[in-house]
């Protein structure tokens, strides 16, 4: 019995995996190693998970703050996962690694997350072999929620909407002009990128009127130029993608990808069940 555990900010899946591969989910809150001391981690464990910790073999944890950028949490991590389950094996890496097995599972290709934020790699089967960075909403996560937010927001403040979509924009987020500024300049919950990322589902309800589909089609065609092109790998291996934002705006970014003669590989709105898969593969 081994345990998937898919971490983020605000929620982790501790996937339970039984002798007979039968798979079972448990909830607790996002657990992030950087932002995390070993108490508030272990304190996670011991209040909210629920699942068997007797007969765990293995825990394979992916999340933001794991890896070989941040070895001094991954280390703290690992001591403390490690401890709670008494496991003998015990691997944590990233959540760019999760959506690279989650959607290339053993093969060679470019794996994307477009979620809240944004990512790539090249992965070659094994491993990742390269990563252009994503820099955050500021300087990057091109095609990513919070980008996408922050262009529909930009777009209504400076009067560039029509004035029948400005007033729908208004009704499903009444606020005023100083509540916006506040909301991304100046509050730090929720964080900035949540808060211009949850805008996608305005997005998302009028995607039939040409200044919302502009939106996410240009900030897919940004990710694509500013990150995709940039493996050299590109133009010959398929590009998969895990996230919500690929998700739910499937159509649009298969129509940019398709200008750029891309091959689009698997999409998925998250990475449990290919992880599943990969590990079962794997044994």
């Amino acid at each position: 019995m081994y345990i998937i555990a898919d971490s983020g900010s605000t929620k982790t899946q501790w996937c339970v995996v039984d002798a007979q591969g039968v798979a079972t989910s448990y909830f607790t809150s996002g657990i992030n190693a950087v932002m995390m001391t070993s108490e508030q981690i272990k304190a996670v464990l011991t209040d909210e998970y629920t699942g068997p910790k007797e007969g765990i073999e293995a825990v394979y944890f992916y999340g933001a703050g794991c890896g070989p950028s941040f070895p001094a949490a991954t280390a703290t991590l690992a001591e403390v996962v490690n401890e709670f389950f008494g496991c003998s094996k015990l691997e944590a890496t990233s959540d760019l690694v999760a959506s690279a097995r989650a959607v290339c599972g053993h093969e060679a290709g470019i794996a994307c997350i477009l979620g809240t934020g944004a990512n790539s790699c090249y992965y070659d089967g094994e491993e990742i072999v390269k990563n252009v960075r994503p820099l955050g909403f500021i300087l990057g996560d091109e095609g990513s929620g919070a980008v996408m937010g922050k262009k529909l927001l930009a777009d209504v403040l400076k009067g560039l909407f029509p004035e029948d979509l400005t007033k729908l924009f208004y009704e499903d987020y009444p606020y005023e002009y100083i509540d916006f500024i506040n909301n991304v300049y100046n509050k730090p919950r929720p964080q900035p990128n949540r808060f211009m990322a949850s805008m996608t589902r305005f997005l998302s309800k009028h995607i039939d009127r040409p200044e919302c589909a502009k939106i996410v089609e240009q900030s897919f065609t940004e990710f694509v130029e500013r990150n995709v092109l940039q493996y050299e790998q590109a133009k010959e291996c398929p590009i998969s993608f895990v996230g919500s934002i690929a998700y739910y705006f499937r159509p649009q970014l298969e129509k940019v990808l398709n200008a750029y003669g891309l091959k689009i590989g698997n999409i998925s709105q998250v990475p449990m069940d290919g992880l599943v898969e990969f590990h079962k593969n794997a044994k």
